[in-house]
């Protein structure tokens, strides 16, 4: 159960704000192989595959808007193709383009177009989903139906193990639900009481998310909190994973956002020796 391991820069984006170059150097210091963008912070695709190339870390993948994809797939994607990423994500959706919503049907054919862009450039398209995808239209999960509806060479999946949990689902699972379907897993651990879900997408900077304030919910470093990483890593290495990117929205645990990186590094590293 070795994988290489990379961080998902939105976990650090203060940081990244702040000191790009010192805070790529801190990650390659705690033995990251490798990072997911999401955002090049006004730098150019140059420097930054310059700054990586020095450093030894991969560029892997980026989360790229929707919005923006869909309104230019070249220019959006193209910086990331330049800095060695062969992997796109569809990161999120706002509310109106969610499944349930008149816009759902509108965004199966959007990233389908986006699949068929991406491919184009020599791209791989990932989804990565959240917890909405696990409501049900007629009897079966949008998230599935999102995969049937667009074959697997215009899009692979990002499965993220928390948001699947949270969803309802096992994250190990439905890894192995897409075996050959999966070569980027997000892990990402969390901790929550009570019932209910608590306001969980507060915790991701956006307001009133309309989930009921009944539960206490926290993001964790990886190894921190109640999911079973050996399980996953097991279903990753059965399903063909070909990296495993650490994601943790906000830090906790009264840690700094590099300080949760480095534990959760330091706790993969540890299970897989």
């Amino acid at each position: 159960m070795k994988f290489p391991i990379a961080l998902q820069l939105y976990s650090v984006r203060d940081d990244m704000a702040a000191d790009f170059e010192g805070t790529l150097r801190a990650v390659k210091a705690m033995g990251y192989d490798g990072v997911e963008f999401a955002g090049l912070f006004d730098k150019s695709a140059d420097e930054v595959k310059a700054l990586l190339d020095e450093i030894g870390l991969a560029a892997v993948s980026a989360h790229v808007p929707y919005y923006d994809a869909v309104d230019d797939p070249e220019k959006a994607y193209l910086p990331y193709k330049q800095i060695g990423c062969a992997y796109v994500a569809v990161p999120y959706l706002t509310e109106e383009r969610r499944p349930g919503t008149d816009g759902w049907a509108e965004t199966v054919e959007g990233v389908r177009k986006l699949g068929e862009a991406s491919k184009a450039m020599g791209l791989q398209l990932l989804y990565h989903n959240h917890d909405f995808e696990f409501v049900k239209v007629d009897g079966e999960y949008a998230l599935d139906m999102l995969y049937d509806a667009v074959p697997a060479d215009l899009l692979q999946t990002q499965l993220d193990t928390c948001w699947v949990n949270v969803g309802g689902e096992d994250p190990a699972g439905y890894i192995l639900k897409y075996a050959g379907r999966c070569p980027v897993v997000h892990l990402k651990d969390f901790y929550k009481s009570g019932e209910g879900k608590g306001k969980l997408y507060e915790l991701i900077g956006i307001e009133d998310d309309g989930q009921e304030a009944e539960a206490t919910f926290e993001f964790r470093p990886v190894g921190y909190g109640m999911q079973d990483f050996k399980k996953i890593l097991a279903a990753c290495e059965t399903a063909g994973t070909q990296w495993v990117v650490v994601e943790q929205d906000n830090p906790s645990m009264d840690k700094f956002p590099l300080e949760c990186a480095a534990m959760s590094v330091d706790y993969l590293r540890g299970i897989m020796e």
